[in-house]
C-alpha cells in the first residue's frame, strides 16, 4: 500500500483513529545530532501529538540500553542500528516496526559485514516502512519474503516558525545553500569544486553549507576549502528551526550525496518553492523530477549547465520552484504522513 501520494488513501480515515490512546516509542540512532533522521523523527512525533498519539523518542546509539520505556509499540528507524540495538536488551521489543532510513538502504544491506544484522531486523519487524517505490524494491528484491509487510510512506514536510537567519545574504548576490551534515558520503568537497568553476563565471554567486560536523577528517578538509573563498560561509550546526529562514533566502537549494534515503532538506526547500538541483541517486530522485520539479545532475558539467539555466533565466527558475512546491503540498503532507503510521500501527496492534 502507497501513502502519502493520493488523498483517495486517506477517505477511510474517520474520528476512531484520532482517538486511539497509545504510546508509541519512537528508537533513532544519533537523535541528539541534527541529521537527517533526527528531523524525520521530530517531525513524526509532532505529527502523532497533533492525532492524540503519545510518544517517546530514545536515541539507539548515544547511551546503554538494557530495558525500554513503556510503551504499546516500539518503532525503530535505520534497520542495521535498531537491530544492534536490540542486542544489548533484556528483552527485545515485541512487536516492532521498523523504518528504512538511507544508509541502511544503499549501504548497510549490501555489505557482508551487516547485511545478515539488517535482514533479522527486517524478519523481525511487524511492518517496514520505507519512503518511496524504489525502496520497496531494493528490499524485496533482497528479501522476498518480507514482501507482504513493507509499506511506502512519503515523507511529510516541516513547518518552521518566523526567524532571523544566523547571518543575512548579501544584497545583489545569487546563494546557493547546501544542507548537510558533513561526512564523506554528502560529498561537499565536490560541491565547493563545482561551486568554484559556477562562481568564475557568476562572481556575484554565494554558497551557504549548513550542517554539523559529523566526521572530524571530512570537516577539517571542508574548512580549509572554505577559508580559501570568501564567497562561502560555513553556518555550521543550526538550529532546525532556524532552517526556514535559510531555505527564504536561497535562490537555490543543492544536493551532492553520493546516496540518499529521502532528504528531508530537500522536501523543505521545495515546500518553500525554491527550486533545487541534485546528484543523480535513487533518493534525491524520489522526490526531484528533473526539468520539472527541480534539476537532476550526473556530472559537473551538468551542474554547471543547469546552474547557469536558474541563474540566467528567472521564469524557469519560478515555474520550477511553484512546481516544486505544489509537488510537496499534493504528496509530503505530514497530516498524510501521521495518518499511514497510525493506521499501520492500529493493525499491528489488534
Amino acid at each position: 500500500m502507497i501513502f502519502g501520494k493520493d488523498k483517495t488513501n486517506y477517505q477511510a480515515f474517520d474520528t476512531v483513529l484520532r482517538m486511539i490512546h497509545v504510546k508509541i516509542l519512537l528508537a533513532s540512532p544519533n537523535f541528539h545530532q541534527p541529521r537527517g533522521n533526527t528531523v524525520t523523527v521530530q517531525r513524526i512525533a509532532d505529527s502523532l501529538a497533533k492525532l492524540t498519539i503519545d510518544t517517546e523518542i530514545i536515541s539507539t546509539t548515544e547511551k546503554e540500553w538494557t530495558s525500554l520505556p513503556e510503551a504499546d509499540l516500539v518503532h525503530g528507524f535505520h534497520a542495521y542500528h535498531f537491530y544492534k540495538f536490540m542486542q544489548s536488551l533484556d528483552k527485545k521489543p515485541e512487536p516492532y516496526i521498523v523504518t528504512i532510513t538511507g544508509t541502511d538502504l544503499n549501504h548497510d544491506l549490501f555489505d557482508e559485514n551487516k547485511r545478515e544484522d539488517v535482514f533479522a531486523s527486517l524478519r523481525g519487524a511487524a511492518a517496514i516502512h520505507v519512503f518511496d517505490d524504489k525502496a520497496k524494491s531494493v528490499i524485496t528484491n533482497e528479501l522476498p519474503d518480507v514482501e507482504d509487510k513493507v509499506f511506502t510512506i512519503a515523507q511529510g514536510n516541516s513547518d518552521f516558525p518566523e526567524e532571523i537567519p544566523p547571518v543575512e545574504k548579501e544584497e545583489n548576490s545569487f546563494l546557493f545553500v547546501l544542507p548537510a551534515g558533513i561526512r564523506k558520503i554528502k560529498n561537499v568537497p565536490a560541491a565547493i569544486q563545482m561551486m568554484e568553476n559556477l562562481h568564475e563565471k557568476f562572481p556575484t554567486v554565494r554558497l551557504w553549507l549548513v550542517g554539523p560536523i559529523i566526521e572530524e577528517e571530512e570537516g577539517k578538509t571542508v574548512q580549509e576549502l572554505v577559508r580559501q573563498h570568501d564567497w562561502i560561509q560555513y553556518l555550521g550546526q543550526v538550529p532546525h528551526s532556524t532552517m526556514g529562514s535559510i531555505y527564504q533566502r536561497a535562490d537555490v537549494v543543492i544536493n551532492t550525496s553520493h546516496s540518499e534515503g529521502q532528504p528531508s532538506a530537500l522536501i523543505e526547500a521545495m515546500g518553500y518553492g525554491i527550486p533545487v538541483l541534485v546528484s543523480n541517486n535513487p533518493g534525491n530522485q524520489s522526490i526531484v523530477t528533473h526539468q520539472k520539479t527541480g534539476f537532476v545532475y550526473s556530472s559537473p558539467n551538468e551542474f554547471l549547465d543547469y546552474s547557469e539555466q536558474i541563474i540566467n533565466n528567472n521564469e524557469i527558475k519560478q515555474k520550477i520552484g511553484q512546481q516544486a512546491k505544489q509537488y510537496i503540498i499534493e504528496h509530503h503532507s505530514n497530516t498524510y504522513e501521521a495518518n499511514a503510521f497510525v493506521t499501520i500501527y492500529k493493525n499491528i496492534m489488534k
